[in-house]
């Protein structure tokens, strides 16, 4: 006779680890570590950029997208993968698992969260002539730099405790940078000839945030820090931030602020595919409108490529266009 003890009638009774290995097909178990997928909800990601993760606040796996911008729990996922409300999406999660235990399968596995690598400390050197060379490419000098906190760096230290074991690893190379908030506590390590490690995020914060000085009428949202440094130093009258990525997007709460205290906040994201998203979801939910560079895929290589004139030609009209939106 069918036992009918592994039945479950509610949906936050069903393990996060079994939807994300079922509903995605993964190829390894879950166990409490964390793992990168290509897109599924984009086709073109040809770098994984779906990130499966342990939200330790409530030891349940959870979902990002880097590349659409998508993100939630396991009910968010279902949702988007079979374009259903909640409602909908926890009675489906119910029945397909129901219909698993009922076929032999089983959730028995171990769960353990793995400890995460930690920068515990941080090699500073000086400026150097290659550095000059780099920035200025992007008609970035140093005291822009110095301005939103930016600094050279020989190398950082990783370390984590697993199992007993305690792991570092260091890491650095000729073109290292730390970018610093106005505690100088680092929030991302920028490495830009590093193919492994180009950028190490260590914290959310929104770029340039602390540098703000709402003395301009215009706030352009930028892609990266470095965009929204060279944008700010061709001299137009606005100040500039960037959240974590283009697929990161600024709270309602602070966007409301920044609303209240210029007079027009507008977008400029690269121009691949998760720009161009991100503008159109920046004008969707907050009606902020946008653009993205039409020379190259970012305002900074368009300025070491085709250089101050160029760029400018090309950002006035995109400018007074969406400003006049």
């Amino acid at each position: 006779m069918f036992s009918t003890k592994n039945l479950k009638l509610e949906e936050s009774d069903i393990p996060s680890t079994w939807v994300f290995q079922y509903y995605l097909d993964l190829p390894e178990q879950l166990t409490g570590q964390d793992i990168k997928i290509r897109s599924i909800f984009n086709p073109n990601d040809k770098t994984p950029s779906f990130c499966i993760y342990v939200d330790k606040t409530i030891m349940q796996y959870k979902f990002k997208d880097f590349s659409t911008g998508k993100g939630g729990n396991k009910a968010d996922l279902v949702q988007l993968l079979f374009n259903l409300g909640y409602p909908q999406a926890t009675r489906r999660i119910i029945q397909d698992y129901n219909t698993f235990i009922q076929a032999g399968g089983t959730t028995e596995q171990s769960f353990k969260p793995q400890a995460k690598w930690k920068i515990d400390y941080i090699k500073y050197r000086s400026w150097s002539i290659e550095d000059r060379k780099y920035w200025l490419s992007f008609r970035i000098g140093k005291t822009m730099l110095d301005e939103y906190n930016v600094k050279p760096i020989e190398y950082f230290n990783m370390a984590k405790d697993d199992n007993g074991l305690h792991k570092s690893l260091q890491v650095g190379s000729k073109w290292c940078y730390g970018y610093f908030d106005k505690n100088n506590d680092v929030f991302k390590i920028y490495q830009p000839n590093s193919k492994k490690h180009k950028f190490h995020k260590v914290k959310n914060h929104i770029q340039g945030i602390d540098q703000l000085k709402y003395k301009k009428p215009y706030l352009v949202i930028c892609s990266s820090l470095k965009d929204a440094m060279c944008l700010k130093s061709i001299g137009y009258n606005i100040e500039v931030i960037a959240p974590d990525s283009e697929n990161t997007m600024i709270k309602p709460h602070v966007i409301f602020n920044l609303k209240k205290r210029f007079k027009k906040v507008i977008t400029l994201f690269d121009n691949d595919d998760a720009g161009i998203a991100a503008v159109k979801r920046y004008a969707e939910t907050y009606n902020i409108y946008g653009f993205v560079p039409t020379i190259c895929k970012d305002i900074s290589d368009a300025m070491k490529l085709h250089g101050l004139e160029k760029v400018h030609k090309m950002l006035k009209p995109l400018l007074k266009e969406t400003l006049n939106k």
